[in-house]
């Protein structure tokens, strides 16, 4: 028993270091495309959350993040503006995700937490991130939609971290040594 324990808490400790790390250090993040992919937790959320009967309907809307990608308009703003963007909607999306946390029990809450805290992570890797220009606010891109359905709210928070977060920070390697 001892053995199995041991191996699980060295691969928590690991995944909470990485975590840590980039957290404190945004660039790693940018500079790291195995750091960015190992901290989209979607997928293992999807299959765990299969186990949360009940779920996957949720008792309140939750609002989706803005995830449409218009390129022309991408490339024409800051920085600061995609950001801005990009955490306007992760906040929205934690907003609901805490919403129907409050009102789950037992596991399924502990799986809705860790989602929770998936979000915070990129809030304070992006919070954090410094770049050039005046700091602006979060501001949403479109007026948001929202949903009942769990797999929708996980697939769109998947959306926006591969696609708006991954374009954002592509953009940013060039900073990279």
């Amino acid at each position: 028993m001892v053995l199995w324990v041991y191996p699980g808490l060295l691969l928590l400790c690991v995944i909470a270091f990485r975590v840590w790390d980039t957290e404190t250090k945004p660039i790693r993040f940018v500079c790291n495309r195995a750091a960015r992919k190992g901290l989209n937790i979607v997928p293992e959320m999807e299959t765990a959350l299969n186990d949360c009967i009940g779920l996957m309907t949720l008792s309140t809307p939750a609002q989706l993040p803005c995830t449409e990608l218009h390129l022309a308009t991408w490339e024409n703003k800051s920085e600061q503006e995609k950001r801005g963007d990009i955490v306007a909607s992760l906040n929205l999306l934690i907003a609901g995700v805490k919403t129907v946390r409050i009102l789950t029990e037992g596991d399924c809450e502990m799986l809705l937490q860790s989602l929770e805290n998936n979000i915070n992570n990129y809030l304070l890797i992006l919070t954090n991130l410094q770049l050039s220009g005046p700091v602006l606010p979060p501001s949403l891109s479109c007026v948001p939609q929202s949903s009942l359905n769990l797999s929708t709210v996980l697939q769109s928070y998947n959306q926006l971290i591969s696609g708006k977060l991954e374009r954002f920070i592509v953009n940013l390697e060039y900073r990279c040594t």
